[in-house]
């Protein structure tokens, strides 16, 4: 199966950040990187440049907080974690996602988890 393509995950990033973070609890952004790579079973592989601003962004907008850690490489590293406010977004943008994904299925004729 191919990789998905950079375009396709414009408007997901977040989702996933959100998630990830809400499922692990703080974690810095290479750890964040790591699970959703594995999650996907390598499928999705965000890059550093699309991470980072997402992260600073979610952060500005009162969904992050972070602080500075030690991380398991003993390297000093920002971990993010959820505000109130995250766990709400998180929420309802898995529900818009949903739709969205179910609207695109029906367009293509296809039923949700089809692989055709």
């Amino acid at each position: 199966m191919p990789r998905i393509m950079a375009r396709h995950l414009y408007g997901t990033v977040d989702l996933l950040i959100l998630k990830i973070i809400s499922s692990h609890g703080p974690l810095h952004g290479l750890a964040i990187l790591d699970e959703i790579r594995q999650r996907s079973d390598d499928y999705l592989q965000v890059e550093d440049a699309a991470l980072y601003p997402a992260l600073h962004r979610l952060q500005k907008e009162g969904l992050l907080t972070s602080e500075w850690r030690i991380s398991e490489k003993r390297r000093r590293a920002k971990f993010y974690d959820l505000t109130p406010a995250g766990r709400k977004e998180l929420t309802r943008a898995v529900e818009a996602w949903k739709h969205h994904a179910g609207a695109v299925c029906k367009v293509l004729e296809i039923a949700w988890g089809d692989e055709s």
